[in-house]
């Protein structure tokens, strides 16, 4: 079981079978039902600021994790980034709750939970929510993203301000920040005065890759086998979860709910993050 340490109030560890220490932020009071926030491959824990902060509120106690090799948690001494390594940690973290938590998971989280779950013995998660993927997802909208993540992983950027505008070009349906202090935390200052991504760059180069293609019939029994109230939250302009992917999924998990923000792409939670959170918030209600 892994070990779990509150510090300050807000700062919590978790320590995975394999001895990597993942780090995470705890918003609300601890003594409330506990509900999980993993962010996406390639990002970090404060991509859920805003939501964890309206969960707090809402009477939950909201955690955000950076991933293995993510943020500010360990990166992972065997290279070891496949989607099965981030499966076991979802189980790690779940398992350090003196009641099973509920688990809103961004791609690649969101697979790895679904993994989790949909392999467990017995009930992991209390419910688990699915952001913008699902087992099948688009080889091209793949493909772009692992794309963009590339692109940059050595050189990285000179200043803030050539990254901001990278991005926006990535995602141009999305306002570009005049405050850059969110995106500093997605970047690390090297000492050659060049700023690059907030992760192991073997994430993407390793020997275990995180290729989601290859657990293609897991992903699609654990979807068939989840009992517990699951809700999918699609972004309507998303090139990675087609409508008929969606289906399909609903169709594997016929209880599920389904959500579907408009003007929101991959990125739900950062390109709508209003929408997205009340989403969230009224399904946990529900729950």
């Amino acid at each position: 079981m892994a070990r779990v340490t509150l510090v300050g109030g807000m700062r919590r560890t978790f320590t995975t079978t394999d001895g990597i220490t993942l780090v995470g932020d705890g918003h609300g009071d601890p003594g409330h039902p506990p509900v999980l926030l993993m962010h996406g491959g390639g990002q970090t824990r404060h991509a859920w600021g805003g939501t964890a902060r309206a969960l707090a509120k809402h009477g939950w106690y909201a955690i955000c994790v950076d991933l293995r090799g993510h943020g500010d948690s360990d990166w992972s001494t065997a290279g070891d980034y496949s989607i099965e390594a981030f499966a076991r940690d979802m189980v790690s973290i779940a398992r350090a709750f003196d009641r099973p938590p509920a688990l809103a998971g961004a791609s690649l989280s969101g697979l790895a939970a679904l993994l989790a779950q949909g392999e467990a013995e017995a009930t992991l998660l209390s419910a688990l929510i699915l952001v913008d993927v699902t087992p099948r997802l688009d080889p091209q909208g793949t493909q772009h993203i692992m794309n963009f993540m590339s692109a940059r992983l050595t050189d990285g950027f000179a200043t803030l301000e050539e990254a901001a505008d990278t991005i926006a070009a990535y995602v141009p349906h999305r306002e570009r920040p005049k405050n850059l202090d969110g995106l500093a935390k997605n970047l690390r200052l090297h000492p050659d005065g060049r700023y690059r991504w907030h992760w192991d760059p073997e994430f993407m180069a390793g020997k275990k890759p995180p290729d989601v293609h290859t657990e293609h019939d897991r992903l699609f029994a654990a979807a068939r086998a989840l009992r517990i109230p699951t809700l999918l939250v699609r972004g309507r302009m998303s090139d990675l979860v087609t409508v008929e992917a969606a289906e399909e999924f609903l169709a594997l998990a016929p209880h599920a709910k389904f959500a579907d923000v408009s003007g929101a792409g991959h990125m739900v939670a950062g390109d709508r993050n209003d929408a997205f959170t009340k989403a969230v918030v009224e399904f946990l209600g529900d729950v």
